[in-house]
């Protein structure tokens, strides 16, 4: 693609009231910002929203899972609507893109939703995703459309990740923003509330989570505040916000996929002689493999630990569980193009 892809991503309580009215100032801002960026810019936005949306038409609303799936059927319209009166003062147009797990799991559909977008972009169409609720299998849900930002921010190799908090950023210990990580270790993850907002499903927990997937994976993250300064534009620009060094990745776009898109369907563990091989960008082989855990299929993509169960890659398996456990020593659980370490 001709231009660099950016990624912004608004939780529930960034664009809806508490009573789950949507905030019309927040989406009047939103579309005026990214209206000044589209010139330069892919442009995806992933908006939550719909639920809260949604919910004010249920009698004796409890959140139940049934309640979520029916007040995003209700709000889902509803806020596509409201966006799209925004974005219509600038000449834009949106689309809506309701996305399932199993749209990135498998890389047939992902390259599918990939192309999509690329049409929607070539024509100046933005496209606004979520997870569509109402259908989404409860084992095979996004765990918050942090994860869904995450996962089209390094599938479609964007340049930057924006996503936006009601407390405008990583906060220290006296509720200060902290301007500037170079890497999320446990020093950093220490400092987390874990307080999740009324209305959405994620924490700074989440964010930080799939904030490190995507450094991992090359990608800078800003985490800010709708409400600081310019807001978007001001975040681009790394002006407001905590901004989250991209670490130097190597990776292809298919171990790019590999790492983030793929469901995880078993588990090996390796002995130290195995987790030294592949560290080295070697083929794992099964005499390497102290034991598997879960029943794969070939193909389908395993996590590798290490003797203390601690992750260290994923890979596609070459072989089935059942072949595995009865192979002989020199079977390739897994070839090295098709590992990515952690």
């Amino acid at each position: 693609m001709s231009k660099p892809i950016l990624v912004i991503k608004f939780g529930s309580s960034s664009i809806t009231h508490a009573n789950g009215d949507v905030n019309e100032q927040t989406l009047e801002k939103i579309a005026s910002q990214v209206a000044q960026l589209q010139p330069n810019f892919h442009i995806v936005l992933v908006s939550s929203g719909a639920v809260a949306a949604g919910k004010s038409v249920f009698k004796n609303y409890k959140g139940s899972l049934s309640e979520r799936k029916a007040a995003a059927a209700v709000g889902n319209p509803i806020l596509i609507a409201k966006y799209n009166d925004y974005f219509q003062k600038y000449g834009i147009s949106i689309a809506q893109s309701l996305c399932e797990r199993h749209h990135f799991s498998q890389r047939g559909q992902f390259l599918q939703l990939k192309e999509t977008y690329q049409e929607l972009w070539k024509n100046g169409v933005i496209p606004i995703a979520n997870e569509n609720d109402v259908v989404s299998n409860v084992e095979l849900k996004f765990s918050d459309n942090d994860e869904l930002a995450t996962l089209i921010a390094t599938g479609f190799g964007a340049s930057k990740l924006l996503i936006s908090t009601s407390v405008g950023g990583l906060l220290d210990g006296e509720g200060k923003i902290i301007r500037h990580v170079k890497e999320i270790d446990s020093e950093v993850l220490s400092v987390v509330s874990t307080d999740k907002s009324s209305s959405g499903l994620g924490g700074m927990i989440s964010k930080l989570t799939f904030t490190r997937m995507a450094t991992r994976l090359g990608i800078k993250v800003v985490i800010f505040g709708l409400d600081q300064g310019e807001g978007i534009v001001d975040a681009l620009n790394e002006k407001i916000g905590t901004v989250f060094e991209a670490q130097e990745a190597s990776l292809n776009s298919r171990q790019k996929w590999l790492a983030t898109g793929s469901l995880i369907r078993g588990k090996a563990v390796l002995d130290k002689g195995a987790v030294k091989a592949i560290s080295q960008r070697k083929s794992l082989l099964s005499v390497g493999v102290l034991e598997f855990l879960g029943d794969f299929e070939k193909g389908e993509v395993i996590e590798l630990l290490d003797m203390n169960k601690t992750p260290v890659a994923i890979a596609r398996a070459r072989c089935s569980h059942s072949e595995l456990i009865s192979a002989s020593s020199s079977l390739e659980v897994a070839h090295a193009d098709d590992i990515v370490l952690w």
